[in-house]
């Protein structure tokens, strides 16, 4: 082999070692230009949103110096200190609670019973458990009833007066009052207690109550007219007076 061939075959070899140098390095290049490339676009992009933040000052800036500010101090004074003033008060004067003369609609609150109410408006417990229409064996209430107040000074209807003379035997229906005992009925109508207990089948005399319903026979007995109190007399003559006579 010639020299010229021997070099025309290193000029090969050489050119061949190049290309495969450049085709390895190929994939480097390309990325570091992608990179740039990306680089470059985020620079761009983040120029566009604050171009502020790439001021660059080339020359320093002056800053500023703080002044002092002069302290104020404070300085004792003296403050006269205040006087009381006497004010005049108005003393509240009591007003008297106005008392209700006539009926008038309450409302049962918690707490409340027949008897509270009663002395509260100052009126008769029987009154005004007649007056609602109240059972007076049980006169119950409830929170939310609506009561009728009677005035102070009401009282019970009294009894329409039966006629004279009525048969014996004649029954009536008779509405028992406050303080109300059998004997006193049996007297009021001229009948006996016995038969009272009979006609309503009751067992014991003192198990009646203010509003019991009973019925009773008028007239079974002669009511015994009062025997007048006697009086007494003095009978006799009576001592004559002896009076002093001065002697002369």
């Amino acid at each position: 082999m010639t020299d010229k061939e021997k070099e025309k075959a290193h000029d090969v070899i050489t050119s061949y070692r190049k290309r495969q140098q450049a085709a390895k390095q190929a994939p480097l290049i390309l990325g570091l230009s992608a990179l740039l490339l990306v680089i470059g676009a985020a620079v761009l992009i983040f120029w566009l949103v604050n171009p502020r933040g790439f001021q660059i000052s080339l020359f320093p800036t002056a800053t500023s110096t703080p002044t002092e500010t002069a302290t104020p101090t404070n300085t004792a004074t003296n403050t006269p200190l205040p006087t009381d003033t006497p004010t005049a008060t108005n003393t509240p004067t009591e007003t008297a609670t106005p008392t209700a003369s006539g009926p008038f609609p309450y409302t049962v609150q918690e707490g409340d019973t027949l008897i509270g109410i009663a002395e509260k408006f100052n009126v008769d417990f029987f009154v005004l458990v007649a007056i609602n229409n109240l059972d007076p064996a049980n006169p119950l209430i409830r929170i939310g009833d609506q009561l009728t107040i009677p005035g102070p000074n009401t009282q019970l209807p009294t009894a329409t007066p039966l006629p004279p003379n009525l048969p014996r035997g004649t029954k009536i229906e008779y509405i028992v009052q406050p303080n109300d005992t059998l004997a006193i009925i049996a007297a009021k109508f001229n009948s006996t207690v016995e038969d009272i207990l009979q006609e309503n089948k009751l067992d014991d005399p003192n198990k009646i109550f203010f509003g019991q319903k009973l019925i009773v026979r008028v007239n079974l007995v002669t009511p015994v007219p009062p025997t007048p109190t006697p009086i007494a007399t003095v009978t006799g003559t009576l001592p004559a007076l002896v009076t002093a006579t001065p002697t002369p």
